[in-house]
């Protein structure tokens, strides 16, 4: 058992996962937390009987959480039920009717035939190889840490590499398989969770196609929170302590130990400090500026995933023809990220997300009502006042009544929004992106800022700016890859 203790700052997945780590080594961990529960973009916001995820809201790759429980001894199933969802989605595409994606692949092949002679079989060619890829990737590229450049040169990378794509984008990998531009978007339209564009995004996360369609699309009872809680507790039981309300001012070291100070000038010491805080506020403001690895220029260079105006609505009366997960794709794909990337501005023809949970879920909501979660891709270099998201607001609510079918304005009897500037003051969130460094060419793998700090032995970081990237699950494998790294340095020292 190692004899050190830890702070890690920021109950995000990534924080919570890292901790667990830890303590399993039996080193002393304290997590603290600017605001009122765990979660970080995870949290809860429970109103008047509703309870909203506010961030993510899709289970996908069960077999990471599987295998994450497992190195301590337990199953998800210890914490929480998962209800495998049949139709995965729906999707309402605006220019014709609406498509279902299930758990049934020949039910898949027909519709891709309908859309698209040929595109039956295409299908499954395209999940052949994302299955290559997703299990090639998680056990070369996501699974094993490769921090430096001259990793992916070693002999087993290289034995594998030509077999999945790392440097062709993702339109250019499509492209070789569907023609029909609803079909690409039907499988691109996972970039958004990656943030980024077809574009832009390597070829290599066409493997987000076999998690979607193969191994299926789950709801934990009780909503992301209730896996968010489910971590918590698990850390709990190895030892783990949580101090929420406490907002780090500044992160100061001396003489091997670090002195973590909260806006309250409370201070707590240990021997290492993991920030699973935003990576750039981390280092521009908590650290001191000759510890600091990455300048202003650098952040301000950086591409950020989208920002996200959020609208949770409390609904009384029906829904139809919503199901628990629905996307509402543009007629212009292409303008769509172009107005996220290209040329910032509150999208024209917007692409959107609702979640209707309760669905499937009796307790997010009061008998007789509904629980939606509407989710816009947004730039993070919008204009975000108050007048423009009451006027997107009305926008999105229209659209939804002339493009899903179902008129939600005059059965609301809850609504909050959030937005920006929310993530910026609530989660410290560089530019207000949702979700932190897009996925991009040149911000995948190594790129990727590290999760040790080259400037500060001792100083660590986890969660979705560090490899391997964003992401509920990625983040919950960063966590992993954060300890592995903290108690290798502990061992190397101590020999």
């Amino acid at each position: 058992m190692l004899d050190k203790s830890a702070i890690i700052i920021g109950a995000g997945i990534g924080g919570l996962s890292c901790a667990c780590f830890l303590a399993q080594q039996g080193i002393q961990v304290t997590v603290v937390e600017k605001n009122e529960q765990i979660g970080g973009r995870a949290s809860i916001l429970e109103k008047d009987g509703f309870k909203f995820d506010m961030g993510p809201s899709w289970y996908l790759m069960p077999d990471v959480f599987e295998r994450f429980f497992g190195f301590f001894g337990r199953k998800p199933e210890d914490y929480y039920e998962l209800i495998r969802l049949d139709p995965h989605y729906r999707i309402f595409f605006k220019d014709q009717k609406n498509v279902d994606i299930v758990a049934d692949l020949e039910q898949n092949k027909i519709l891709f035939e309908g859309m698209e002679r040929g595109a039956g079989d295409a299908l499954v060619r395209y999940l052949d190889n994302s299955k290559m890829t997703y299990e090639l990737g998680m056990q070369k590229f996501v699974y094993k840490d490769r921090p430096r450049l001259r990793d992916y040169l070693s002999l087993d990378v290289l034995l594998n590499a030509h077999k999945i794509s790392l440097v062709r984008s993702m339109q250019n990998h499509v492209n070789n398989y569907f023609s029909n531009k609803k079909l690409q978007q039907i499988v691109q339209y996972t970039l958004v969770f990656l943030g980024g564009s077809p574009k832009n995004t390597p070829a290599l996360y066409n493997l987000m196609s076999h998690v979607d369609f193969n191994l299926g699309v789950y709801y934990p009872e009780g909503g992301i929170g209730r896996v968010i809680s489910s971590i918590a507790k698990m850390g709990e039981e190895l030892g783990v302590e949580y101090k929420l309300g406490f907002e780090v001012d500044s992160i100061e070291e001396e003489g091997g130990l670090f002195a973590v100070r909260s806006k309250n000038a409370e201070i707590i010491e240990a021997n290492i400090v993991v920030s699973n805080a935003d990576y750039g506020h981390t280092e521009q403001v908590l650290l001191p500026e000759d510890k600091r690895q990455f300048d202003d220029k650098y952040w301000k260079s950086r591409t950020y995933a989208p920002s996200a105006f959020l609208i949770y609505l409390g609904i009384e009366g029906e829904i139809d023809p919503l199901i628990h997960h629905n996307l509402v794709l543009p007629i212009d794909w292409e303008g769509h990220f172009e107005e996220i990337f290209t040329d910032p501005a509150w999208p024209t023809d917007p692409a959107y997300y609702i979640c209707a949970p309760s669905d499937t879920d009796d307790s997010v909501a009061p008998k007789g009502h509904s629980n939606l979660f509407i989710l816009v891709p947004i730039s993070v270099d919008v204009e975000d006042e108050e007048h423009m998201r009451q006027k997107y607001r009305d926008k999105i609510l229209a659209d939804i009544a002339e493009n899903v079918g179902v008129d939600l304005r005059n059965k609301i009897v809850l609504e909050e929004h959030f937005s920006v500037s929310d993530f910026a003051r609530r989660y410290n969130s560089s530019k207000g992106t949702a979700l932190g460094l897009a996925h991009t060419l040149k911000q995948t793998g190594p790129i990727r800022p590290d999760n040790r700090s080259r400037k500060l032995k001792g100083m660590y970081f986890t969660g979705g700016y560090t490899r391997p990237g964003i992401g509920v699950p990625m983040c919950l494998i960063s966590g992993e890859h954060t300890a592995e790294a903290i108690i290798k340095d502990i061992k190397k020292e101590t020999k």
